[in-house]
C-alpha cells in the first residue's frame, strides 16, 4: 500500500512532506496482514498529522481476487482515518489521471512524470504505489481548490 503526504504552501505550490510503502509478508495471514497495514497507517497519521485523507477507488478489470485484497486494504486505511477523526474523499483511478495530467487514461510513467514536475522534485521512490499516493493526493487538493471556485460561483 503506497502513501504520500503533502502540504500546500501559501504561494499555492505543493511540497512533498513524505512518501513510500507499507509491506506486509503474502504469507502472513490475512488478519494479520490487514493488521500490519492498519498499525503502520495510523503510526503515519500520528508522525504526520494529517488534516484529511484520500485514497483511490479500486479498479481490477477481470480479477476478483485482486479486487477482494484492495478492498480490503482500502477499507483498512478508511478505518484508520476514522479513528484518527480525519475525513476521508474517495477517487476513481480515471479522476486521479485527469486531475493530475489532464487525461483520465495516462500511463504510470506520465503519472509519475506529472507527479515530479507538480512536487517540484527530480525522484521519487521506485515503487509506483508512492507515486499513485502522491498523484492521488494532489488529485484531492487540486478537487478542493475547484469545489472552492465552484462555490463561490465563478
Amino acid at each position: 500500500m503506497g502513501y504520500g503526504i503533502i502540504e500546500e504552501t501559501g504561494s499555492n505550490s505543493l511540497v512533498m512532506l513524505g512518501c513510500g510503502v507499507i509491506s506486509v509478508p503474502q504469507k502472513m495471514p490475512i488478519e494479520q496482514r490487514l493488521r500490519s497495514l492498519h498499525r503502520e497507517l495510523l503510526r503515519i497519521i500520528e508522525e504526520y498529522e494529517p488534516l484529511e485523507v484520500a485514497v483511490e477507488e479500486p479498479f481490477v478489470a477481470g480479477n476478483a481476487r485482486s479486487a477482494l485484497a484492495i478492498g480490503r486494504a482500502q477499507a483498512v486505511a478508511i478505518l484508520a482515518a476514522a479513528q484518527a477523526g480525519l475525513p476521508v474523499s474517495r477517487y476513481m483511478p480515471t479522476q486521479v489521471k485527469q486531475m493530475v495530467t489532464n487525461y483520465g487514461r495516462s500511463g504510470k510513467d506520465q503519472v509519475r512524470q506529472m507527479v515530479k514536475l507538480q512536487l517540484g522534485v527530480t525522484d521519487l521512490p521506485e515503487a509506483s504505489d508512492a507515486a499513485d499516493a502522491l498523484a492521488v493526493a494532489i488529485c484531492h487538493l487540486n478537487q478542493q481548490h475547484l469545489n472552492r471556485i465552484l462555490n463561490r460561483g465563478y
